[in-house]
């Protein structure tokens, strides 16, 4: 029997202004799964760790096994796959956690059936893990972590995905204080009509966000990344976020928002100095409020998942 174990990374989405269309792929943490050919068709799921018992095991609600699915339906599979998922991270961290585990399932299977298609023909299986975990099949997650760098998803219907070139000196920091948002929950409490002013400094500082990258600007960066839609939203659900955001910005950062649907929240900064003054700086922000948190300082990941020796 033939086994195969994928480590996917943790991902930072919407980045700021780009709400459903941008992420970008972290070095650490990040899902494992492990992966080996079974004679029964389908997928099944032996074991998973590291979720203290929340995640189901019912290959028809687990992320990972769905996603598995749709590939293995896709090729025409006449095995099944068994699966083994090593969560890394919280969940509801908004650092892409049922993403990671999609990805790393796909990516697996992918490889044990000799990888008929390429990386990033394998998108759109991920993103039916997304849909499982919250309802949409958005990929600003699944398709940073598959496909590494800085992802701009240019439209949905048909997919049409767009990696950015990222500048050498752009370090992330992210810290997750140790509470959950449920990413369904944070969804639903977005409004569904936008004024026109906002759209318009929405699109500009979208538009800013990939300008700056490209021409490799820090002040571009930091002028773009203003959220006026999404974060006003989605920071009530974070306690002492304003103070939060404020420490980042003091500290140096280029600029900070909520990672994901929270509550984590991310800063970015030009050098690895300033990123890790932003962790402390925020983790001491939290801290006033009695809330714990952990610190990731990364740089961005360029390559995506990788495959790990098989332990015995």
């Amino acid at each position: 029997m033939r086994t195969i174990r994928v480590f996917a990374p943790a991902t930072i989405a919407n980045v700021g202004p780009g709400f459903d269309v941008f992420g970008l792929a972290l070095h650490e943490p990040g899902d494992e799964v492990v992966a080996s050919v079974s004679d029964q068709p389908g997928v099944h799921i032996r074991t998973i760790t590291g979720d203290g018992g929340k995640l189901p095991l019912d290959p028809t609600k687990n992320v990972a096994a769905v996603a598995a699915a749709h590939y293995l339906k896709h090729i025409h599979a006449q095995s099944g796959v068994e699966l083994t998922v090593h969560k890394h991270m919280p969940l509801g961290s908004g650092l892409g956690s049922s993403a990671a585990s999609s990805v790393a399932a796909v990516v697996a299977a992918n490889e044990l059936f000799g990888s008929p298609l390429r990386r990033q023909n394998l998108l759109p299986f991920t993103m039916e893990g997304e849909r499982i975990a919250c309802g949409a099949a958005h990929a600003d997650n699944v398709a940073p972590s598959l496909l590494g760098g800085f992802v701009l998803i240019r439209s949905y219907n048909p997919l049409d995905v767009i990696q950015i070139p990222v500048p050498e000196f752009l370090h992330c920091t992210v810290v997750h204080p140790h509470i959950e948002v449920r990413t369904e929950d944070a969804r639903k409490i977005l409004r569904r009509e936008l004024t026109l002013a906002d759209s318009i400094t929405q699109w500009g500082n979208t538009a800013g966000l990939i300008a700056g990258l490209m021409q490799q600007d820090a002040q571009i960066i930091s002028r773009s990344l203003t959220d006026v839609i999404i974060e006003p939203q989605r920071s009530l659900l974070i306690p002492g976020f304003d103070a939060v955001k404020k420490a980042a910005l003091d500290a140096g950062a280029l600029g900070s928002s909520i990672s994901g649907s929270g509550p984590s929240i991310f800063a970015l900064s030009d050098s690895i100095q300033t990123a890790k003054a932003c962790g402390e700086a925020m983790r001491n922000a939290f801290n006033s409020i009695g809330l714990e948190s952990d610190v990731v300082v990364s740089k961005v990941n360029k390559f995506g998942p990788r495959i790990l020796p098989v332990e015995e």
